[in-house]
């Protein structure tokens, strides 16, 4: 039986948005209809450096889904142009230092998350 799948491209929406804590100089969110799956954002704090935040990394911690997760967003962060280092900062979010942009942050993770969508939806089915 054929099965679809969602790796299709996507027109969620990334953009900028006005941080509501007065910490935070920069964010961007990814904007999507299915948040507890697709939903990223990346801020940059008052004292320097981004982090970029994955909601369904809080689902998955040492299950085979969440290592996968969180090893992909690491390597997808790491590739993102300007960036020096990436450290995961909690289960659901990594720190960045250097120079890369937001933006950028936040379309790395948002294609690991879309690429995984499919496997991360089935405990909802």
């Amino acid at each position: 039986m054929a099965r679809c799948s969602s790796i299709l491209p996507v027109n969620d929406e990334v953009r900028q948005i006005e941080p509501d804590d007065d910490e935070i100089a920069e964010e961007w969110l990814r904007e999507t209809d299915e948040p507890e799956i697709r939903g990223v954002g990346a801020s940059y704090g008052d004292k320097g450096g981004w982090f970029v935040d994955v909601w369904a990394q809080e689902f998955y911690r040492q299950d085979p889904l969440g290592v996968e997760l969180r090893q992909r967003i690491q390597a997808a962060l790491r590739a993102v142009d300007g960036v020096t280092d990436v450290y995961e900062h909690d289960n659901e979010s990594w720190g960045v230092t250097g120079s890369p942009s937001g933006e950028a942050l936040t379309r790395a993770a948002a294609r690991v998350v879309d690429e995984l969508a499919d496997r991360m939806r089935e405990p909802y089915r």
